[in-house]
């Protein structure tokens, strides 16, 4: 007897993952299409609605209208619960692709850092699942628990204010959605610790992923003196030690670039400006708040942060991007190409050609998609500046949510195009790479080796 349409297309764990998100997002759109949703008590545009569930759902944080000002407390509501299904499930769906890829490796004989070192194992489901809502739910509470005392005591808003928005900006951050109740973002905070740095730190949670995060809880309940930190993954080791590194470079780059900027840190005191620079370093791989005018940085800074976003957070979290752990992979190939080695080996560790060939094929793939979307936009985006439609198109697929500031102008098309690449750039990769892996299959034979001309 033949299945029924949709009982093969959801066979395969990812392609069920995608069908999921994108019923998702048609049932966000719907909801903001009542007219309870909208201030002004009137049925929204539908594109507006696709585009803004797309955004939350895909955790992108980039808005066609102001969340704080065109929405009803329903519609931010709904947004709100978008952004968590969004967090949760991309966690959830990544790490149990994580734990079925590492689970088919091992039963093949093709073992990857994660397998070897059993950080999934198969029947942990169960874990995976509760692991994740614990976390989300105990760093959601501390950070907007923080954050609406900040609000409370130190802006004197009313209670209700100050907990609905320190609830709010807490969730959007650990989930790396970048959504924010205010028309500038967090502008007027640029100079509060109290306010961007603990979203910072919810930020940097959520992108390095669940995998990583249970292990360190792990590393810490074990103390110290066993030295966790040593046993740790190949996997947590990279995502950590990477992601650290581009926190710094990040840093650096934007206080070196717009030192002397009157148009974003140029007339701060020097601990604002190292306070400015710190969280714009880590919202450009992860999320979308900005506490400076991204419109009035430097070209060069621009790009700067295009090339951080593309790279993105870490596998199996909220972030977007190609992922630390693919960068660190392609840069590792390169270092042991150029001093002559056969294997690539990173932290007493052979990277296996499979993993090299699905990181250069992620990473591929990925320009692919910029390429051809920034392309796309120039076409349709009329009088818009190339390095803007860059930004843009990296934010978009890099699920990042930065803007310049030209997306509420885009025309139609180029709203459709920025939609396509959130979902394609949200899901894709962690497809992609899964998809990679699970077809895997070991040859009987080999073709006659060639080697062709290289550069």
């Amino acid at each position: 007897m033949r299945r029924p349409w949709w009982s093969r297309l959801i066979a395969h764990p990812a392609r069920a993952g995608v069908f999921a998100f994108a019923l998702a997002i048609v049932a966000g759109a719907l909801l903001l299409t009542l007219p309870l949703a909208a201030q002004d008590g009137t049925a929204t545009n539908p594109l507006t609605t696709v585009f803004t569930s797309t955004s939350a759902v895909c955790v992108t944080g980039l808005a066609v209208v102001d969340t704080g000002t065109y929405w009803s407390g329903f519609g931010q509501s709904v947004i709100l619960g978008l952004i968590q299904v969004g967090g949760f499930g991309i966690m959830t769906f990544a790490s149990l692709l994580g734990l079925l890829v590492s689970g088919r490796l091992r039963l093949r004989m093709q073992l990857t850092a994660q397998a070897e070192t059993k950080t999934l194992g198969i029947g942990d489901v169960r874990r995976v699942l509760l692991g994740v809502a614990a976390t989300t739910l105990a760093v959601e509470l501390a950070v907007g628990a923080v954050l609406a005392l900040r609000l409370r005591f130190g802006y004197g808003r009313t209670v209700g204010e100050a907990a609905f928005s320190g609830f709010f900006h807490a969730v959007s951050a650990f989930n790396n959605a970048g959504f924010g109740l205010h028309a500038d973002s967090l502008v007027g905070y640029t100079d509060d610790p109290w306010v961007t740095l603990p979203i910072a730190a919810a930020v940097i949670l959520g992108g390095i992923g669940f995998p990583v995060l249970l292990e360190l809880l792990r590393g810490s309940r074990q103390g110290t003196r066993s030295g966790a930190a040593r046993h740790w993954s190949l996997h947590t080791r990279l995502t950590v030690g990477t992601t650290a590194v581009l926190l710094v470079a990040g840093t650096a780059l934007t206080l070196g670039l717009e030192w002397s900027n009157p148009g974003t840190i140029g007339l701060f005191s020097w601990p604002h400006k190292l306070l400015s620079g710190f969280f714009y370093s880590a919202m450009s791989r992860t999320a979308g708040f900005n506490a400076i005018d991204v419109a009035a940085l430097e070209p060069a800074t621009l790009l700067g942060t295009c090339i951080l976003m593309f790279i993105g957070g870490g596998s199996a979290g909220t972030a977007g991007g190609i992922k630390v752990t693919t960068f660190a992979v392609l840069a590792a190939a390169i270092l042991a190409e150029a001093r002559g080695d056969t294997a690539v080996d990173v932290m007493g560790r052979r990277i296996a050609p499979s993993a090299l060939r699905q990181a250069l094929t992620v990473a591929l793939v990925g320009v692919g998609c910029v390429i051809g979307a920034t392309l796309a936009l120039l076409t349709v985006a009329g009088d818009a500046a190339f390095e803007a439609v860059l930004f843009e198109a990296v934010s978009a697929f890099a699920t990042v949510g930065l803007s310049t500031g030209i997306t509420p102008d885009l025309p139609d098309p180029a709203l459709v195009v920025l939609i396509g690449l959130m979902f394609v750039g949200r899901l894709g990769p962690i497809t992609l790479a899964s998809a990679l892996a699970l077809r895997e299959r070991a040859r009987r034979y080999q073709l006659p080796e060639e080697r062709p001309v290289i550069g």
